[in-house]
């Protein structure tokens, strides 16, 4: 195999080999996760009592702002 058959080979393999970014994924996974947990969440405080969210320190207000958050702003 001559010099420039060899680089070619190498270059071509290389080129082939599958590069996915799998942190990005892992990120975006994350990130749904928090989404969904947020979602949840909010939607459990609004069915708190008034002797719930009194022994928080939460008024009725304080919650109406909370859950009218959309899920992706924290």
């Amino acid at each position: 195999m001559s010099e420039q058959e060899a680089k070619m080979s190498v270059c071509s393999h290389h080129e082939m080999t599958n590069h996915h970014d799998f942190g990005a994924v892992e990120r975006l996974g994350e990130l749904l996760h928090i989404w969904r947990r947020r979602f949840v969440e909010r939607g459990e405080l609004a069915a708190w009592t008034e002797r719930d969210l009194n022994d928080v320190g939460l008024s009725r207000d304080d919650v109406a702002l909370e859950i009218d958050k959309p899920f992706w702003r924290a």
